[in-house]
């Protein structure tokens, strides 16, 4: 599921796909809430609460949310670079190694908060978690070809409209038994990625509250125990190829 192959990909890669990441981006998302008071990838609430900020001249909350926004869009923009320097160099892993990289951070933030927590540091680490936020929605949303976007459910939920509205409509249009399946096969993925947000959520908020910045450690690890999966098996599959 994290490897991009020359075929295209299938419904069932891309909600295994959503699966992990969507479910892991609603754990990290509703943990910064219960940390910090703050959703690092709700960039449509950011954005609609600088209005706020302005009319109240809040100067230092109009920055930290331009900063906070900021740090979401140059995470996407690392993702996509890493993502063609990768596919220059013909790495079929690069999906994984950038999972890999965001697992690592995560885990060194967690147990910097773990051992040094203030709350002067907040800002920081939101900023962080903004960006990595930003690289984790990125990295699904290419693999995918846009089919999984793991933070963004406002673009999903309008994905799933669409997709049961064309279903809906193919019945009325008598479109051809194939492409209904397929409008239903799209409606799928897009709810399994919301579910699986909103699981996150859940289980994030539950898991904070028990223990603290240690759930948080391991999310990080299990990225990268997940990432590194992925890369053993991807180069043990080339391996044998070479047999």
């Amino acid at each position: 599921m994290l490897i991009k192959k020359k075929r295209v990909r299938s419904h069932t890669e891309d909600r295994y796909l959503a699966l992990v990441l969507a479910t892991t981006a609603g754990i990290l998302n509703a943990m910064a809430l219960g940390a910090f008071g703050f959703f690092p990838s709700h960039m449509t609430g950011n954005a609609s609460q600088i209005s706020s900020e302005v009319s109240t001249s809040d100067l230092h909350s109009l920055l930290f949310l331009a900063v906070l926004i900021t740090a979401f869009v140059i995470g996407c923009t690392t993702a996509r670079f890493a993502v063609f320097a990768g596919q220059q160099r013909k790495m079929r892993t690069i999906y994984c190694l950038i999972i890999l990289f965001e697992g690592m951070a995560l885990t060194a933030a967690s147990v910097f908060e773990t051992v040094f927590y203030s709350p002067s540091y907040n800002g920081e680490v939101l900023v962080l978690l903004g960006f990595l936020m930003g690289v984790h929605n990125s990295t699904s949303t290419q693999l995918s070809n846009g089919r999984v976007r793991s933070t963004h459910v406002t673009g999903t939920l309008t994905d799933a409209g669409i997709a049961f509205g064309s279903y809906l409509t193919s019945f009325i249009s008598r479109e051809d038994a194939s492409n209904r399946r397929f409008y239903q096969k799209q409606l799928h993925t897009h709810l399994t990625t919301i579910f699986s947000f909103l699981s996150g959520c859940i289980v994030g908020l539950l898991l904070f509250k028990s223990f603290g910045f240690n759930a948080m450690i391991v999310l990080g690890v299990s990225l990268m125990i997940i990432a590194s999966s992925a890369i053993a098996i991807t180069l043990q599959t080339a391996g044998k190829k070479l047999y």
